[in-house]
């Protein structure tokens, strides 16, 4: 500060100011995107890296190079300010699912399974670890120093850091020592289950202990306090677990877990950031610890917050004020569009309001006037309107009315079956599948109608359906049923062909039978006997014609020969021969 300082360029800060605000992405299909917060707009692509899906990406502290890793089983270091791959080199046999820079920058570790730590400068594994059975999700180091100080420090013998994997409840640390003998973990945290976010505080001085948050998949999360020093054998159980839950109202309505996504520790280490509720709506909260409990349940009404978000973005429609425990249905509530008549007066306005001393109207009226109203709009067509259609099935589902959902399920038309399918809100179609499988298990007449809404369910929320974790246990009286059906089809199928032949067969003899015969015999014969006659005479005489033609070309043969044999014997001097001997030869 004393002397002088030598002022930045613009283009300078402009660059420090960029490698601050860039988020980058990894995609499926293995580029890179540089998305800049600031300007809320891509910045930039990173193409050429990688043949497969990016697992992991991962910021170098000093020099902002980025690390990249893959499904094909390499890594990738880049230069963002090029775009382009200043080094890739094969990481693994199998795919590598998560990368970690070393505190001071030099070294990189990188896991599929097993977990290999690189030496950045060379490109070389520096050291190996035995790893886990299933794919490495989580790489973190726990210190940033060695806890044994007379040791001299190179920069990474004698850290400690942490690995999670996929479908593994244990948690493991691992030591760097200067040789190469031991690969195992030295000590492991248990968790309830998988874990899905893990953060922690890094331990910067000997006595300070390393402070662990994790969250696992079944929502809960779990916090770990623990002084690096050493070999343990057993497995750490947590400090203090973290719920949360619903209020239950009056006794009425049970209290619902409400998962955790994610939990972060603020910069003084006392206090963390929970992201608890829906990924697509989450409420981030600042909890300030308190470990010495070792079980804490925080009770949060998420539906108050979750509903007035969703009234505030999507209408501006006043609700009236009713107990906690009812549902209104009113216009604006997505899926429900039905036609509603505005009052024409103003005498009718007032007689609507309710005064403060009367008494409210209860549900079953409320929902026998719904019933109502819904019968009577008509669209041109006749039918009532899908939408309606998908608020009454909701509406019968939760109030389990047979009545209701008779309505709605008898319905043939293949086009109001699929629109209100497609219309009703996604929490109703496991209550729906659960009913259509109660239905099919009826009169064969039902099971028909049944089908038809089954096709629409599982070709329109499939893709919801596969997003369920206990999905085989839900539908698994659907599939026996099912599978009961379908073996007995091949045999009907059989019987039905031989059904078909027999009744062809009596219905074509029947119609051979039906048919009058055809009597042969001819009702007129007329015969013409002149004809006749000439027509005989003429034959004989054409006979007799033929027998003389035939005598007249014997004789007529005969002479040709005669005449043959007297020129044959003039010329041989024959012919003195007497007439006996002609006649003889004659």
């Amino acid at each position: 500060q004393d002397g002088p300082q030598r002022k930045k360029r613009k283009s300078e800060v402009a660059e420090e100011d960029k490698q601050l605000d860039i988020l980058a992405i990894g995609t499926a299909v293995g580029s890179i995107l540089l998305y800049s917060t600031v300007k809320g707009e891509l910045q930039s692509k990173l193409d050429g890296g990688h043949d497969s899906r990016v697992n992991c990406v991962r910021w170098h502290q000093d020099n902002g190079c980025l690390y990249s890793c893959s499904e094909d089983k390499h890594i990738v270091e880049w230069n963002t300010q090029t775009c382009k791959v200043k080094c890739k080199w094969k990481g693994d046999n199998s795919s590598v699912t998560c990368l970690c820079i070393s505190p001071d920058g030099k070294m990189l570790l990188s896991a599929g399974r097993t977990i290999k730590l690189w030496d950045l400068e060379t490109k070389e594994v520096y050291r190996h670890f035995t790893g886990h059975a299933t794919s490495v999700s989580s790489l973190m180091f726990t210190t940033v120093k060695p806890m044994n100080e007379s040791i001299p420090f190179d920069g990474i013998t004698g850290l400690y850091f942490l690995s999670g994997a996929i479908h593994d409840r244990l948690l493991s640390v691992w030591y760097v020592r200067s040789d190469r003998k031991e690969k195992n973990a030295v000590m492991s945290f248990a968790v309830t289950d998988e874990p899905i976010f893990v953060d922690l505080t890094v331990s910067e001085v000997k006595e300070e202990p390393v402070k662990l948050a994790v969250v696992c998949r079944d929502g809960q999360l779990h916090l770990f306090e623990h002084i690096l020093n050493g070999y343990c054998k057993k497995p750490l159980t947590s400090n203090c677990t973290i719920q949360i839950a619903t209020p239950g109202n009056d006794g009425d309505s049970t209290p619902k877990p409400v998962p955790i996504l994610a939990a972060a520790f603020c910069t003084d280490k006392q206090s963390l950031l929970l992201v608890y509720g829906n990924t697509s709506q989450p409420v981030i909260e600042k909890v300030s610890l308190n470990t010495s409990e070792s079980h804490i349940c925080l009770v949060r009404d998420i539906q108050k917050v979750l509903s007035l978000k969703t009234e505030a973005a999507l209408t501006k429609v006043k609700t009236p004020v009713v107990n906690s425990d009812t549902k209104v249905l009113v216009p604006g509530i997505p899926g429900h569009s039905t036609a509603v008549k505005t009052p024409a007066s103003g005498k009718e306005k007032k007689k609507n309001k309710r005064k403060p001393g009367e008494a409210e109207e209860s549900i079953e009226e409320r929902l026998g006037a719904l019933d109502i109203d819904v019968s009577k709009v008509k669209t041109p067509g006749g039918l009532p309107q899908t939408d309606s259609f998908a608020v009454l099935l909701v509406q019968g589902l939760e109030s389990n009315d047979a009545e209701i959902l008779n309505k709605v399920l008898n319905t043939r038309k293949e086009n109001i079956v699929k629109n209100t399918v497609a219309r009703m809100p996604i929490y109703a179609v496991i209550p729906l599948l659960h009913e259509l499988t109660k239905r099919l298990q009826g009169n064969p007449y039902s099971a028909s109608l049944m089908v038809r809404w089954l096709k629409s369910v599982f070709t329109l929320h499939a893709s919801y359906l596969s997003t369920l974790p206990d999905l085989i246990p839900q539908l698994g009286m659907l599939y026996q049923l099912m599978e009961s059906r379908v073996k007995t089809l091949q045999k009907l199928s059989r019987l039905h062909g031989r059904l078909f032949i027999l009744v062809s067969q009596v219905a074509a003899s029947e119609t051979v039978q039906e048919v009058p015969e055809v009597n042969q015999t001819a009702k007129l014969v007329y015969e013409d006997e002149s004809s006749e006659e000439e027509g005989s005479d003429d034959e004989m005489i054409a006979d007799k014609d033929s027998d003389e033609n035939w005598d007249e070309d014997e004789e007529k043969e005969e002479q040709s020969d005669e005449q043959d044999m007297t020129v044959e014997k003039e010329i041989n001097g024959d012919s003195d021969l007497e007439p006996e001997n002609e006649s003889e030869e004659e």
